[in-house]
């Protein structure tokens, strides 16, 4: 029996789906060829239904053989190694990103003499459409919590923004760049209280009390479906920790930071020009077994800051840090600096990532922001936080609006730097 091989990512299985399956069952016995998470989030967001979830429903689908893993996006070491007699698709990459795919698909199958058939695109309905319409209904505190970790393991690193109210939570849920490589997008959402204390006009002192904070989540978590890292400033008290931990468990968040600083919050940023206190390690890892006895669940993530470097106490103490943090149970270390060079985090990057018990590594370039994401990434880090971009962008250009109004004694002259009344009312889906 002739063999045929479909690739499919069937996160959201559809009659499209189905049309391309019963095609392919004519020819032959049917192989999917099913896209690994890691595949899918190599040019989108990772897929709803995690691999084996997605592989029992193809399974269990009228004509399917067997389901295979496919590693990549190219189909080409799978066909090398099944050798199928024909692969079917539909005809809808023919154009945009996928044309390179398909080509090297019959250049390779010419290898054997096998044949590609493409099966036209069923009108009316696509993954995307599904995709969009899932967001509007939202997700749930569970499916956001492990969505997280879901994609660290997915991808080799994943890029967050900062909120400070719903609106900025839109803007990271929805803006995306098409690339030759897929859709570039934000990953996730950085519940900053640098940007919360200001958006409320307050000092970074931890002047927010949590429960003001928890407000702000909310706010976000309604009207978006990325997950949240949350900065827990210092954790407070380790009894009061514990609290916060199941809150945001709770409300799907699925991490927390907490900076190894104790007393009066000051912003790292100060270094040594205010006074700041290290915590000891003794009592940082306290406050760290704390947090994650009072877990519910395996996915929520603790991600212990260190401020050494901050602090001008080098790598050494650093990277000392570091190892007992993992050892008291921390799901990753967060690396800060000050300096403009990213000299002294790319030397600790190299000592960490010899650890054997090495996890998650979490970087903030606000300093050093010329260093691009690819060095980042060369060097082991798997989050990316852009740490208060939005609100230091949004603050200047209100104030110009401001002034020119001031100036001229009207508003005309800010037209052009505006959203229109009509796409105000249109931004919100309901608004109408």
């Amino acid at each position: 029996m002739k063999k045929v091989y479909v690739g499919m990512s069937a996160d959201l299985v559809h009659p499209g789906h189905l049309n391309i399956l019963k095609e392919a069952a004519k020819h032959g016995e049917v192989i999917v060829g099913l896209l690994t998470d890691k595949a899918i989030a190599s040019y989108k967001r990772i897929p709803y239904m995690e691999f084996e979830q997605r592989k029992l429903v193809i399974e269990n689908i009228k004509g399917v053989s067997r389901v295979v893993p496919q590693e990549t996006l190219d189909y080409v070491p799978n066909l090398r190694k099944y050798k199928p007699d024909y692969v079917v698709h539909g005809d809808d990459w023919k154009e945009g990103v996928q044309r390179e795919t398909r080509q090297r698909v019959i250049d390779t199958l010419a290898e054997w003499g096998g044949e590609l058939v493409e099966v036209p695109y069923t009108k009316g309905i696509s993954s995307t459409q599904l995709n969009k319409a899932l967001k509007e209904i939202g997700t749930t505190p569970e499916l956001r919590l492990k969505s997280l970790r879901r994609m660290l393991l997915a991808k080799p690193l994943v890029r967050f923004l900062d909120i400070h109210n719903a609106l900025s939570g839109l803007i990271i849920e929805h803006a995306y760049l098409d690339t030759p490589e897929g859709r570039r997008e934000f990953d996730g959402m950085w519940g900053s209280s640098l940007t919360d204390s200001t958006a409320k006009g307050k000092p970074d002192i931890e002047a927010v009390d949590v429960s003001a904070r928890m407000t702000t989540l909310n706010e976000v978590l309604e009207v978006t479906t990325k997950p949240i890292i949350y900065d827990a400033d210092t954790g407070g008290q380790s009894e009061h920790f514990q609290f916060t931990v199941r809150t945001l468990e709770r409300l799907g968040v699925s991490a927390a930071i907490i900076e190894d600083k104790t007393g009066l919050k000051k912003n790292s940023l100060f270094g040594n020009d205010v006074v700041q206190t290290q915590d000891t390690i003794e009592g940082f890892c306290h406050k760290i077994r704390e947090g994650k006895r009072a877990q519910a669940t395996d996915e929520f993530m603790i991600i212990a800051r260190i401020e050494s470097l901050i602090l001008e106490k080098g790598v050494d103490d650093a990277f000392e840090r570091a190892k007992a943090y993992l050892e008291a149970g921390a799901d990753g270390i967060m690396i800060h600096s000050r300096q403009k060079s990213p000299d002294e985090i790319f030397e600790f990057c190299e000592r960490y990532n010899q650890l054997p018990n090495r996890k998650t590594l979490v970087a903030v370039p606000s300093s050093y922001n010329h260093v691009t994401e690819d060095e980042l990434q060369a060097y082991g880090i798997n989050v990316v936080i852009y740490a208060n971009q939005l609100l230091r962008s949004a603050y200047p250009a209100m104030m110009e609006t401001a002034k020119s109004i001031l100036t001229h004694h009207r508003s005309a002259e800010c037209d052009e730097r505006m959203l229109s009344i009509k796409e105000i009312l249109e931004l919100i889906p309901g608004t109408k």
